[in-house]
């Protein structure tokens, strides 16, 4: 194990995480069913006490299957600037489809201001259907290396 070059890192206080989790749009949600994983790049909103993830489906979509099938999911956040100088943030908890009237603050103006654009790939726009679900924070873990 000598040959091993290992580094510390330090836990980022919850000021940090909350400026680092309001200044950034995108993370992978990790969801699981059973022995099988599955990981995709999402859109999230935090508005400082609430995490928001927009996803969308054509009615065959991998992640919400997925998704139904997840009890607890995990939303990973990090950047590397350089190689002594990263952070990452973790955050896990059950994920939830908003209810009707949660939704309805989620309207066209207010998706485009909160998420970033929309990509979409080799889909029909007007087969999609965009929905909100808040992942709760009931662990949020950071880590930062470097200034």
């Amino acid at each position: 194990m000598d040959k091993i070059s290992y580094e510390y890192t330090f836990g980022m206080d919850e000021t940090a995480i909350d400026e680092t989790l309001q200044d950034h749009e995108v993370g992978v949600l990790a969801l699981a069913d059973d022995s099988s994983a599955y990981a995709v790049p999402v859109a999230y909103h935090y508005d400082g006490s609430s995490l928001y993830i927009r996803l969308t489906s054509d009615g065959s979509s991998t992640k919400m299957a997925f998704l139904e099938a997840t009890a607890d999911a995990c939303l990973c956040l990090y950047n590397i600037e350089r190689a002594d100088t990263y952070w990452s943030i973790i955050v896990r908890g059950p994920v939830r489809k908003l209810t009707d009237d949660e939704q309805a603050a989620f309207d066209e103006t207010a998706v485009n201001e909160s998420f970033r654009q929309l990509p979409v790939f080799d889909q029909d726009v007007e087969d999609l259907d965009v929905e909100i679900y808040e992942l709760e924070m009931e662990t949020v873990t950071g880590r930062e290396r470097g200034a």
